[in-house]
């Protein structure tokens, strides 16, 4: 069997070496200079404690795992971009055109931050401000510190990398701001007061001002209250938006709650050759699940089980599901729409109550309801997944 797997993420690395180590020929096609995806460029712990039973740094991690995914007998191709999925795959590649006809496709893109545009931040558009990815990429790739004294906007994990980024870089942050609570899990989530870093918590931005064409200052607001922010940068961290231009080009339903491509349980989409994982499904995961799920959506790509159509939708209380579709023995991923506390309820079309499960989070954490087990014959579709708080 013939795999084109593309991008080297987390996601894509831990499939082409579990497939390559099965027996098939695995390609893997990447158009950055590097395998490796994000965490090539994290300079920053922790990564690697489910896959190697370690502590690494992002760069070794990326790095290891682009080792191994050769070694099984991967070929990894940098600087090789798909233009086009039809009958066949087009890339642009540094020798010009190239077409390759695999017999399964992986796509595994991941995701990317929100740029200002989406957020709609109000204000001036001065030089200074980007997301965290484009800060790792100016530092850790070409040692350039855009500023010295930025504001952090958002407080999700990648926000934590942020000012990791920051301090090995010579920047200090002056302020972290987010419009609700802190997301980001202990310990995590106590690393901007160990660091004497400004919360300001439940605020919001009020506008932008720059001086000689450089942001200098914000104004935030909270309730009532606005308040001066002396900076010259800002770093947009979190609501990650999956990099689903290629599954759009090759016609796969796209699921509107996550924006990433619908699958079944075994990452096939709605064209039965191709497959996706990763944070292409639904925005981010750590790298962690990521690598956990290439390695599982790999193995059912060659075990080539049949595709699942019992249709699941996200019901009153969550923001979205995943998978979109189901078979025996499911998983899913799901995501609440406000913190809460109560029972998470899937039901069939006729109001037969199938599974339940007691939790609690919060809209940014994943919640996993584990379906293995339940009876699913004779189920009426769509399924609805419902938050009782």
């Amino acid at each position: 069997m013939r795999v084109l797997v593309v991008g080297s993420g987390p996601a894509g690395l831990a499939a082409a070496k579990t497939l390559a180590l099965a027996g098939a020929e695995v390609t893997v096609v990447e158009r950055q200079t590097m395998a490796g995806g994000v965490p090539r460029l994290c300079g920053h712990s922790p990564y690697g404690m489910r896959e190697f039973h370690r502590i690494m740094g992002g760069a070794a991690y990326a790095e290891r795992l682009s080792r191994q995914a050769t070694q099984a007998g991967a070929r990894i191709l940098t600087r090789h971009a798909v233009t086009a999925i039809d009958d066949r795959v087009h890339l642009s590649t540094p020798d010009g055109p190239l077409t390759l006809t695999p017999d399964r496709i992986l796509l595994a893109t991941g995701a990317r931050e929100a740029s200002r545009a989406e957020r709609l931040l109000p204000g001036e558009r001065p030089q200074g401000i980007l997301t965290t990815g484009a800060l790792q990429d100016l530092w850790f790739a070409r040692g350039i510190t855009p500023f010295r004294r930025p504001v952090i906007l958002g407080s999700e994990l990648v926000a934590m990398s942020a000012i990791l980024t920051c301090r090995e870089a010579g920047a200090r942050p002056v302020a972290l701001v987010d419009s609700g609570p802190m997301i980001a899990r202990a310990p995590f989530r106590w690393l901007p007061r160990v660091l004497g870093l400004p919360l300001h918590l439940g605020a919001t931005i009020e506008d932008i001002i720059a001086t000689d064409g450089q942001i200098s200052r914000l104004v935030i607001r909270k309730g009532e209250t606005l308040r001066d922010i002396a900076c010259d940068g800002l770093i947009l961290t979190g609501q990650f938006r999956p990099e689903a231009g290629l599954a759009r080009m090759a016609g796969l339903l796209i699921d509107p709650a996550t924006m990433g491509p619908v699958t079944d349980q075994h990452g096939r989409t709605s064209r039965p050759e191709i497959f996706a994982a990763g944070n292409l499904l639904r925005g981010i995961e750590t790298a962690g699940h990521c690598w956990a799920e290439g390695r599982r959506i790999a193995r059912a790509m060659l075990d080539d089980p049949a595709p699942s159509t019992l249709e699941l939708r996200p019901g009153p209380g969550l923001r979205y599901v995943t998978p979109q579709r189901l078979g025996p023995d499911a998983v899913l991923n799901l995501r609440l729409d406000r913190a809460a506390r109560g029972t998470l309820t899937l039901t069939d079309a006729k109001g037969r109550r199938l599974a339940s499960l007691q939790t609690g989070s919060a809209p940014e954490r994943r919640v996993t309801f584990d379906l293995r087990g339940v009876n699913l014959d004779g189920a009426h579709g769509p399924l609805t997944v419902t938050m009782e708080a």
